[in-house]
C-alpha cells in the first residue's frame, strides 16, 4: 500500500510508445493494469478513460515502420495499479 501511495496518479490517456505525447515514464515504473468491460487486458498499447477506448495490436501485422497495427476497442475502461 505504501508503494501505491508514492505512485503518480494515473492519467486519463496513456500510451506505451515513448514517442507519443501521451507517454508518462513515471507511471510505467509501477505495475499498471487495464480493464475493458470488466475483463483485464494485458495487450493494451494505449487507452483513454474519458472517451472509453483502448488500442491493442491487430495480430502480428506491422506497418511500414515496423510498429504493430493497432485496432480500437470501445467500452468501459478502468486503469489501476497492481499490488506488488
Amino acid at each position: 500500500m505504501n508503494k501505491a501511495a508514492q505512485a503518480p496518479p494515473l492519467p486519463d490517456r496513456l500510451s506505451v510508445d515513448p514517442r507519443s505525447p501521451h507517454h508518462v515514464a513515471a507511471v510505467f515504473e509501477h505495475g499498471i493494469g487495464i480493464r475493458l468491460n470488466d475483463k483485464e487486458r494485458f495487450d493494451v498499447g494505449e487507452y483513454c478513460i474519458s472517451e472509453g477506448w483502448v488500442k491493442v495490436p491487430a495480430g502480428k501485422s506491422l506497418d511500414r515502420r515496423g510498429q504493430p497495427l493497432m485496432i480500437k476497442l470501445k467500452g468501459r475502461v478502468e486503469a489501476f495499479y497492481r499490488d506488488a
